[in-house]
């Protein structure tokens, strides 16, 4: 659980190690993956995606649009979750997700599943 030779801190503090999955910024999404990949085969969830981009605020007057990207978006029982990894609830990384957790809401009517 090294940050390895080059990778440097993190922005969120979170725990790198040498064969994750770049995708992936923590062990804890690496795990949660794997769960749902394994929900996935065994038939208790579909359509499973990762990283998915979601436009909050577009592109104006020279700035770039707020995007939120979910860490997995899947369908369980009809109903679409999004979901996002948390590994802590406190700092300023916490505030800025909640933020756009509330603006996923707003914009999209859509409730984020924390894990």
């Amino acid at each position: 659980m090294t940050s390895g030779k080059g990778l440097g801190k993190t922005m969120y503090k979170n725990k790198y190690n040498a064969n994750m999955d770049k995708r992936r910024r923590s062990q804890k999404e690496r795990n949660r993956a794997w769960e749902l990949k394994m929900l996935e085969k065994a038939g208790k969830i579909s359509l499973l995606q990762e990283q998915v981009p979601y436009e909050l605020l577009p592109k104006q007057d020279g700035e770039r649009p707020v995007i939120y990207y979910a860490d997995f978006v899947y369908w369980k029982d009809g109903k679409m979750i999004v979901e996002d990894v948390k590994g802590y609830k406190k700092g300023t990384a916490y505030e800025l997700y909640v933020i756009k957790r509330k603006l996923m809401l707003y914009r999209y009517g859509i409730h984020i599943k924390e894990t």
